[in-house]
């Protein structure tokens, strides 16, 4: 009997499995900045911190929707730029101040090192070069 019972609770739990999908909300703006690197190569691309307007984020997780999105725009410039195979990165908040705290500690990683030496061939991106755009989550939520 209570083989059929545990039975018959695990086919409850695991028969009823329903998906649910995140609630995206409009935030008015979202900052944001983007890391690009290759494995075949010492360069690093890092943009300016911009400001992207009407940016969707999951209400729950405070997760930035379309972080792909935001990655792929950066990896599509630098392949027009002659520089493929990039591996972007985007980092968001909503508040500047902390973004900037963000971005200041990744920089750090690609300075020169305690030797001196430089590893990495820095480069940045500025706002009139590459502009993020907003992407609209609207259509995920239908």
């Amino acid at each position: 009997m209570k083989h059929l019972t545990l039975i018959m609770m695990l086919a409850a739990l695991f028969g009823t499995a329903t998906t649910v999908k995140a609630k995206k909300v409009v935030v008015p703006k979202m900052y944001v900045f983007g890391v690009a690197a290759s494995f075949n190569d010492t360069i690093v691309h890092f943009t300016d911190i911009q400001e992207v307007d009407s940016a969707w984020i999951d209400k729950k997780t405070k997760f930035l929707a379309g972080r792909d999105n935001y990655s792929y725009q950066l990896r599509d410039y630098l392949e027009q730029q002659q520089m493929p195979h990039r591996t972007c990165i985007v980092f968001y908040n909503k508040q500047r101040s902390k973004l900037e705290k963000k971005y200041l500690k990744m920089k750090r990683l690609y300075m020169p090192g305690k030797d001196g030496k430089v590893h990495f061939d820095l480069r940045h991106l500025k706002s009139g070069d590459f502009k993020f755009m907003a992407y609209d989550a609207s259509e995920d939520e239908k």
